[in-house]
This record gives C-alpha cells, sequence and structure tokens, in this order.
C-alpha cells in the first residue's frame, strides 16, 4: 500500500495545494460570517463540497429554508451524477473502499482517477482510495485552519480560486493529448460554449452534461445497430 499511497501522493499534491489554500479562504470566509472553526471543520469533513458549502455558510445567517438549500445542492452537485456513471467501471471492483471512493468524489478527484494511467504493478483501488482521501483531508485541514486563524489573517483572497481553474485546463490538455481521438473532447467544449451563451450560468453545466449524455447515448444505439446489420 506504500507505494500506492506515494504514487498518489505525488499525483495529488498539486491539488492537495490548492485544496488548502481554497479550504482555508472557506474557513476565513465562515470566521468572517461568525462562526467559530468547528463549523468550517465539521461541514467541510461531512458535506465536502466546496462551492455548497460557501452557498450554505452563507444561508446560515439568514431565516432557515431547508427546501431552499435541498434544491441549490441538487442543482449545484447534480454533475456528480455523471461523474458516478463514468466511474463506474473502474469503481466496480473496488469491495470495501467503494464507500469512500463514491463519497469522496469531488471535481478534482474525479478528473484525476479517470486519467491517471496507473502501473500494472499497483493496486488501482487503492490508488483512487489515496487520491479521493488526500483531496478530502487536504481540503478539512484547510478549512479547520482557515477557520481557527482567521481572526488573525487578514488578506484579500479574491481570484485565489482560479487555481483551480487553472488546474481543470492542465488536466484537460493532458487528457485531450493522450485521447485516442479528440473528437468527443472537442463536441464537449464547443456544446459548453453554446450552452453558457444560451444558458445561464447557474444552470449550463447541468444542461451541457445532459445534452452530451442524450447525443453520446443516441450516437453508441446508432453505431451499435449499423454493427448488429452488418
Amino acid at each position: 500500500m506504500r507505494n500506492e499511497a506515494r504514487y498518489a501522493f505525488h499525483k495529488t499534491s498539486p491539488v492537495m495545494l490548492g485544496f488548502l489554500f481554497l479550504g482555508a479562504s472557506y474557513g476565513i470566509y465562515m470566521h468572517k460570517l461568525g462562526f467559530n472553526f468547528l463549523y468550517p471543520l465539521l461541514m467541510a469533513a461531512t458535506i465536502f463540497a466546496g462551492s455548497v458549502e460557501f452557498i450554505i455558510g452563507n444561508l446560515l445567517v439568514q431565516s432557515f429554508q431547508p427546501l431552499t438549500v435541498l434544491v441549490l445542492t441538487a442543482l449545484v452537485n447534480s454533475r456528480h451524477i455523471f461523474y458516478g456513471i463514468t466511474m463506474l467501471k473502474k469503481y466496480s471492483n473496488t469491495g470495501k473502499l467503494k464507500p469512500i471512493l463514491i463519497f469522496g468524489m469531488c471535481d478534482e478527484s474525479f478528473s484525476l482517477n479517470a486519467t491517471l494511467k496507473i502501473p500494472d504493478n499497483l493496486d488501482h483501488s487503492y490508488v483512487y482510495f489515496y487520491v479521493t482521501a488526500f483531496n478530502y483531508f487536504s481540503w478539512v485541514v484547510g478549512a479547520g485552519l482557515g477557520g481557527l486563524l482567521g481572526g488573525m489573517i487578514n488578506l484579500n483572497l479574491a481570484g485565489l480560486d482560479f487555481i483551480m481553474t487553472a488546474l481543470f485546463i492542465v488536466l484537460f490538455t493532458e487528457q485531450l493529448k493522450n485521447a485516442r481521438t479528440q473528437r468527443d473532447a472537442l463536441i464537449g467544449l464547443v456544446f459548453a460554449i453554446i450552452c453558457l451563451l444560451f444558458c445561464s450560468k447557474n444552470v449550463f453545466l447541468l444542461v451541457t452534461l445532459v445534452t452530451l449524455v442524450v447525443l453520446f447515448s443516441l450516437n453508441y444505439l446508432i453505431m451499435r445497430r449499423k454493427d448488429d446489420i452488418n
């Protein structure tokens, strides 16, 4: 397991660094709202959905609206449904680790686990587990430290979230370079731009994912039918 942990740490370290800073900014944000460090620490550990945690932090200082929280959480995290579909095969034989992998799946863990070319001598299940665990704990630790040190830190954190955007650009570029065909990735990129132009920023990702699932499913059925005819 030590080799799997070492390999996963090497691959995950850029994400972990970003998570520490972003988690700290979340902890500082919660401190500014008037919460002690236990709130961001426990919310990060139990919710583990970065953008949702920021939203809920703001909602906690307003009148309690559980239905609003439920709807917002479902909309913001609806993309995880498609992540799960993509990872069905990779996670199918992970045994006792599967619940942890499901709970800990976030954008960054999905991107890494979906694209890693793991050496044959390593246990793939444990590599996925360590990637997920390292990301999880870096976010939780960052949130706790930010909440704990929030009163001592007076920094302008505007634009810090671009760390994750830059990381996704790198991951997308790397995946595009290694893909057997770039057609599907380019189709996804084009549809994402189109949906962003015609849909609200709050829903364009969901619309894009649904559209692509329908499109690729139809393409798969058509190709399968052609193969059956031939």
